[in-house]
C-alpha cells in the first residue's frame, strides 16, 4: 500500500497513485456517511432502539445482555460498543451509531488491504470507490444498530489477512496472530449466526496456509480466543431454560409453518431482487427491471473467478501465491454458500425487500466478483491481445461502467429522498415530546412505536406493545410491559384510522374525543380517565 520514503530530517510513508486515489474515495465515504450519522440518516426504528435501550442499560451498570431481548440469537456486541457514548450523554441515534461508523471505516481499509494483497492495486481501488457510494438498503445495514452486520464484515476481512499473512510468513508475533484469528472468530459467532458460512471458509484458509501454527501453544491460543469472543453464548445458553437456547430458537424461526414457496419464486427474490439490493442498485422499494441483470450476472461472476482460483493455484510457483489462491476461492465459496442459504430460505420470496439485508454480508467477496471483469478489462489493452479478447474486454468494461452507474444512481436516489426521510424522524422526536407534554410516563402502543419512543424519551416513558385487537403484542423487554401494567391510567399512542384506534375508541364510547390529548404526525395520544385492558 505504501512504500518508505525519506526526506531531510524526517520518514514518512509515500502512498502510490492506485493508494491515494483510494484514499481520497474512502474519506469521501466515510463523510457522505457521517453526515447521515448526525442527520440520523436512513430514519430509526424500534429494532434499532432495542438495541439502544440495551446500550443504556448496560451503561448504567443495571444489566449484561448477551442477546437482543426477547431474541435469543442475535448478539449485542453493538450495544456495548456505544454503551460509553449513550451512558455519558444519554440516548441520542448519531451516538448509538458512531461506533458503526468507525467499523465502517476499518472495513473499507482492510478491503482495500485484502484486495490489494490477493488481486491489484487498481482494483483495490475501485472497490473502495463502489463500497464507499451507498444507497438507502446499503447504508442502513451499515450504520443501523440492528445486530451483526457492520461488526462481522471486518472481522471476516481481518481473518483472511491474517490467515494469508501467516502462509506467506510475514507475521512476527505469530502465536498472537493465530490468537487474534480465533477471538474475531468467536465475536462473530455470538454477533450474527448468519456469517458462519464466511467463517468456515476462513478457518479453512488458515488451515492450509499455517497448518504447523494451529499445534502447540499457538493452536491453544486459537482456542483460548474464540473461547473468549463466544463466552457470552456459551454462559448464556448453559442457564437458558429449555427450547430458549439459541439453537432451538434460531431452528424454530428457520422451520415456520407456511406455504413453501416454488424454486422460481425463492430465485427470483434471492437473486433478481436480493443481490442488486443488497449491492446498492435499487432502492428500497424494490428494483425496476433493469436493475436486476446484476443478480444474474452474479452466479456467473462467481463461477468465473471460482475457475481463475483455480488457474492461479495450479500455476502458482511459490507457496505464498497458493496461499493467495486459495483465499480466493474462500471468497468465492463464502459468497456462494451465503447466496445458496439465502435462496434455500422462504423469506428469500415472501419478503425480498426485507430480508435483503441478510446478503449485504456479500459485501465480503465483491473483490473476487469484480476480478474476471477486472481480468478481462485489463487484458483487453495488451498489445498481444487479439480480436475477441479485445471485444471481450470492452464488454467486461462496459459490464464494470454499468455497476458503477446503478451504484451512484442508488446512492443519488437515497439522497433525493432524504428531506421526507428527515421529515419522518422530526415527526417521532415530535411525537415522543407531545406524549411527555400531556404528562405521561407509560402508555401503550404499537410495536413500530414502542421502544423507539421509549429510546426517544431516555426512558423518561415507557410503553408496552399492542396489537391491532389491544391484544398483548410483541414486547421485547418484559419490565416495560409490567410497569405499564401497574399504571392506573395509562395513555394510549395509536394511528389515525388504524386497527388498533378504532377499537379504542369503540371500548371508550362518548368519552373518546375527550380522551385525546395530542394528535402528531399520523398518531393520536389517548389519555383516558381510566385505564382501559380489555384483555384482562
Amino acid at each position: 500500500m505504501s512504500t518508505p520514503e525519506r526526506d531531510p530530517g524526517r520518514w514518512r510513508p509515500a502512498l502510490d497513485r492506485p493508494a491515494l486515489v483510494a484514499l481520497v474515495l474512502g474519506v469521501a465515504g466515510v463523510g457522505y456517511r457521517l453526515v447521515l450519522t448526525l442527520l440520523t440518516l436512513p430514519t430509526s426504528n424500534s429494532d434499532e432502539a432495542t438495541f439502544g435501550l440495551a446500550a443504556l442499560h448496560i451503561a448504567t451498570g443495571d444489566e449484561r445482555p448477551v442477546f437482543l431481548y426477547g431474541q435469543r440469537y442475535m448478539g449485542v456486541l453493538e450495544s456495548y460498543l456505544a454503551a460509553p457514548l449513550v451512558g455519558w450523554a444519554g440516548a441520542s441515534w448519531p451516538l448509538l451509531r458512531l461506533p458503526l461508523l468507525a467499523l465502517f471505516a476499518v472495513f473499507l481499509w482492510l478491503a482495500y488491504r485484502l484486495t490489494r494483497r490477493l488481486f491489484s492495486p487498481w482494483l483495490a481501488t475501485l472497490v473502495v470507490g463502489l463500497l464507499a457510494l451507498g444507497s438507502e438498503r446499503v447504508v442502513r445495514d451499515q450504520l443501523t444498530v440492528v445486530g451483526g452486520r457492520p461488526e462481522v464484515k471486518p472481522a471476516v476481512l481481518a481473518m483472511l489477512l491474517v490467515a494469508v499473512a501467516l502462509g506467506e510468513r510475514r507475521v512476527r508475533h505469530r502465536w498472537l496472530a493465530t490468537g487474534l484469528f480465533g477471538l474475531l472468530a468467536g465475536l462473530a459467532l455470538w454477533s450474527d449466526w448468519l456469517i458462519v458460512p464466511y467463517l468456515a471458509v476462513a478457518g479453512l484458509v488458515l488451515v492450509w496456509a499455517a497448518p504447523r501454527d494451529l499445534v502447540g501453544w499457538p493452536g491453544v491460543l486459537l482456542a483460548a480466543g474464540f473461547l473468549v469472543g463466544v463466552a457470552p453464548v456459551i454462559k448464556d445458553n448453559l442457564v437458558a431454560p429449555d427450547g430458549q437456547d439459541s439453537l432451538s430458537v434460531f431452528r424454530e424461526i428457520s422451520t415456520k409453518d407456511g406455504a413453501t414457496p416454488s424454486v422460481s419464486e425463492r430465485l427470483h427474490g434471492g437473486l433478481l431482487e436480493g443481490v442488486p439490493l443488497a449491492s446498492g442498485l435499487c432502492p428500497m422499494d424494490g428494483c425496476a427491471r433493469w436493475a436486476e441483470w446484476f443478480g444474474l450476472l452474479y452466479p456467473v461472476l462467481l463461477v468465473a473467478a471460482a475457475v481463475l482460483g483455480l488457474v492461479a493455484f495450479r500455476r502458482a510457483g511459490d507457496p505464498a501465491a497458493r496461499v493467495r489462491a486459495v483465499a480466493i476461492l474462500a471468497l468465492v465459496v463464502g459468497a456462494a454458500l451465503t447466496l445458496l442459504a439465502y435462496v434455500r430460505s422462504p423469506l428469500a420470496a415472501t419478503d425480498p425487500l426485507g430480508n435483503s439485508r441478510y446478503l449485504s454480508v456479500l459485501q465480503i467477496s465483491l473483490p473476487v466478483v469484480l476480478w474476471p471483469l477486472w481480468r478481462a478489462a485489463a487484458y483487453a489493452v495488451r498489445a498481444t491481445a487479439g480480436g475477441v479478447a479485445r471485444a471481450g474486454g470492452a464488454l467486461a468494461a462496459l459490464v464494470l461502467a454499468a455497476l458503477v452507474a446503478a451504484t451512484l444512481a442508488g446512492t443519488v436516489a437515497f439522497v433525493a429522498d432524504a428531506p421526507a426521510l428527515r421529515a419522518e424522524e422530526r415527526q417521532a422526536r415530535a411525537l415522543a415530546d407531545a406524549v411527555r407534554r400531556a404528562g405521561l410516563r407509560e402508555v401503550y402502543g404499537d410495536y413500530w412505536t414502542c421502544n423507539r419512543l421509549i429510546f426517544n424519551t431516555d426512558e423518561a416513558v415507557v410503553c408496552g406493545v399492542l396489537d391491532g385487537d389491544l391484544s398483548p403484542g410483541q414486547n421485547r423487554y418484559p419490565a416495560y410491559w409490567k410497569r405499564v401494567g401497574r399504571a392506573a391510567r395509562p395513555g394510549y399512542v395509536v394511528a389515525v384510522g388504524s386497527s388498533a384506534e378504532r377499537a379504542l375508541r369503540r371500548l371508550l364510547g362518548d368519552r373518546a374525543d375527550a380522551a385525546v390529548v395530542a394528535e402528531v404526525g399520523g398518531y393520536r395520544v389517548y389519555h383516558p380517565d381510566a385505564a382501559v385492558r380489555p384483555w384482562r
